[in-house]
């Protein structure tokens, strides 16, 4: 299912970026965060969102691969109009430039509609010890709260090329392997996952550096959106999502603090080149370099999750948190001193 999933979302991929090429949706560069010379198009995002839809839905009908465990149909149909949503956004922020005050109600909808159709969290592993069984509200929260947060760190964090969908691709691999080990062993988290990642492997083999085609708007939400949903679906397994993405989450937290700072509210949405992978991008590393650095963290950290303990996980994002600090006050000196 992975190689088919993969060889869809190139064609597909292929295809989108002619579309949008043809009917103009593309990202012309202006300087600033568009480092890229040419137009490129858009729209990539719908390429993963329609492989993983077909993929999906065939299995549905043709198989019990996906509904061997706990996930129903109900939560997939969920999961599919969440992204439809994304797509449908993104899609109206990418052709007419919508302000962030509108940018935002595609994701609220979107989270707002998993929740309504039961994907929840009904427990979590107390790092010190047992279990923390959720109330409904408590579940609904948290999942809320979570896919935000996710959407958001992936839509920041989409500003090289390969950036955003490599981490998240390494994200759903994470999720796979974690769901085929014998301790957790749920074999539809895991055929989910795999076309996931055969989706985002499909249309990153034209969005690595140089890009072809990027992920749009929609896109770079619904690849967080695919994350955060498959680390609650498959059982609350968060801090293994949250390790892969640590470093660009805390970054989003750095710049959104700094932004209010400087600004309150109505400057946290404004685009800037304070992201950590700009600063580098600055300093004089090439996009790939930059990119390999962000996919060798997110495997490292990744594959760490899947022998450590809670109490240990703990442990690992401190010590990526303490990484992070470290990097911010040397590059904030770096700054004070040019």
């Amino acid at each position: 299912m992975l190689i088919l999933s993969f060889l869809l979302s190139a064609a597909l991929t292929l295809a989108i970026g002619r579309l949008a090429s043809r009917f103009g949706v593309v990202d012309r560069p202006s300087g600033g965060r568009k480092i890229h010379a040419r137009p490129i198009p858009l729209l990539g995002g719908i390429a993963i969102y329609a492989t993983i839809s077909v993929l999906v839905l065939l299995a549905l009908r043709h198989t019990n691969w996906l509904t061997g465990g706990e996930i129903t149909a109900t939560h997939y149909a969920g999961f599919l109009l969440g992204g439809l949503i994304l797509m449908l956004g993104g899609y109206l922020d990418d052709r007419y430039g919508l302000p962030p005050r509108h940018a935002i109600v595609a994701p609220v909808l979107a989270a707002v509609v998993v929740i309504a159709f039961g994907i929840e969290i009904t427990k979590l592993t107390n790092p010190l010890g047992g279990v923390i069984v959720l109330e409904h509200w408590q579940s609904d929260a948290i999942v809320f709260i979570w896919l935000m947060v996710v959407m958001y760190t992936t839509k920041f964090l989409d500003g090289l090329d390969g950036l955003a969908t490599g981490v998240s691709a390494i994200g759903a691999l994470m999720v796979m392997f974690l769901a085929l080990s014998a301790a957790y062993f749920q074999p539809d988290v895991a055929m989910l996952s795999a076309i996931c990642l055969g989706s985002f492997l499909g249309f990153l083999a034209f969005n690595f550096h140089p890009a072809k085609i990027f992920l749009g708007e929609g896109g770079s939400t619904f690849v967080g959106f695919v994350v955060g949903t498959l680390a609650v679906i498959s059982g609350g397994k968060l801090a293994t999502a949250l390790l892969v993405i640590a470093i660009p989450m805390l970054d989003v937290v750095w710049i959104v603090v700094r932004r209010f700072r400087a600004g309150g509210v109505s400057q946290v949405f404004k685009g800037d080149r304070k992201h950590l992978h700009h600063r580098l991008l600055d300093r004089g590393w090439s996009q790939r370099q930059i990119v390999s650095a962000y996919y060798l963290v997110a495997i490292v950290f990744g594959c760490s999750a899947l022998f450590l303990q809670s109490r240990e996980k703990l442990i690992a994002l401190a010590a990526i948190v303490a990484l992070m600090f470290v990097v911010a006050i040397v590059l904030s000196k770096q700054d004070r001193s040019v």
